[in-house]
């Protein structure tokens, strides 16, 4: 299971930097979350729980996050707090990812991430869940997926990081290359304006904003990132037979979306049941309300379809 180990260069330094992030984060937000610590075939696996309480007639959503980030961005700017009015939100920090969970990661082509993420849900004790995951996260989704179809209600997909490679495009490799060479803060803004936002229709406050910026700086600076990257899962996908909703950012050049979503639905057949485009937004649209608010009504519409 295990193939690589990524860590924090100042282990206790950095975790105890991320701590007091995590405290900044439900200070601004205005509540805390519920924290989990679950063992795992990859070791220790954090989580964070959002409206936790047991009510029978709440779902529950599992959120896995994107490369080099933590689940926790889902919820800047209280981003999740409508939809944790009615759902159980569980906020899973991959392994191998820059956050609290230990660093092991399997090999990225096999079935393991998929393996890992079962175990997740069996942890937590959910027979059968929403899942959700943003670009790296999309391929964990789809993982599991394939290896626990019967525990999956529904999958939300976000710039998904499994049916096309990154672009090779200049001014792609140029602003994700820029804050890994040089990681200060206003080439992490340069990333942020370029790839993940596409201001003004796609951004966070100011106080989330530097929060982000805050976060990815650690993440650039003091984390050894040795995880495999996302690929096109290809054949594989052929296999997916649960309902999935994809959602893209039409301003996106690190992953742009129409060989994405042609990809999509060549391999998905049946299982794929909508497509939600924003114009004009870029990568990162966890961080985009629609996205959310599109999770929301679908859940919604299910249950009162049921």
């Amino acid at each position: 299971m295990i193939k690589k180990t990524s860590y924090f260069k100042h282990p206790e330094e950095s975790k105890a930097i991320f701590s007091r992030w995590v405290k900044k984060l439900e200070n601004a937000n205005g509540y805390t979350y519920e924290k989990k610590v679950i063992q795992t075939s990859l070791g220790a696996t954090q989580i964070y729980a959002l409206s936790s309480e047991v009510q029978a007639q709440r779902e529950t959503l599992v959120i896995f996050p994107g490369f080099r980030t933590t689940s926790l961005i889902w919820d800047l700017d209280r981003g999740l707090a409508a939809l944790a009015q009615h759902t159980q939100i569980f906020l899973v920090e991959t392994n191998g990812q820059p956050n609290l969970s230990e660093g092991n990661s399997p090999d990225i082509k096999s079935l393991d991430y998929g393996i890992w993420a079962a175990e997740v849900l069996t942890q937590l004790d959910l027979e059968s869940t929403y899942i959700a995951g943003a670009s790296f996260g999309g391929l964990v989704c789809m993982k599991l997926a394939l290896v626990a179809p019967e525990r999956i209600k529904a999958a939300f997909l976000l710039n998904p990081g499994c049916f096309r490679m990154i672009s090779f495009g200049l001014k792609n490799l140029y602003y994700n290359l820029l804050p890994v060479v040089s990681p200060k803060n206003r080439n992490i803004r340069r990333f942020l304006d370029q790839i993940v936002f596409h201001k003004p229709h796609h951004s966070l406050s100011q106080e989330a904003e530097e929060l982000l910026v805050e976060y990815l700086h650690l993440a650039l600076t003091d984390y050894k990132d040795q995880t495999e990257k996302p690929y096109y899962m290809k054949e594989q996908l052929d296999s997916v037979r649960v309902p999935v909703y994809i959602m893209v950012g039409e301003k996106d050049i690190l992953m742009p979306y129409e060989k994405l979503l042609a990809h999509a639905q060549a391999h998905l057949h049946t299982s794929l049941v909508e497509v939600c485009r924003f114009e004009y937004a870029g990568h990162g649209i966890e961080c985009l309300d629609l996205s959310i608010k599109f999770i929301e009504e679908r859940i919604k519409k299910a249950r009162v379809q049921v």
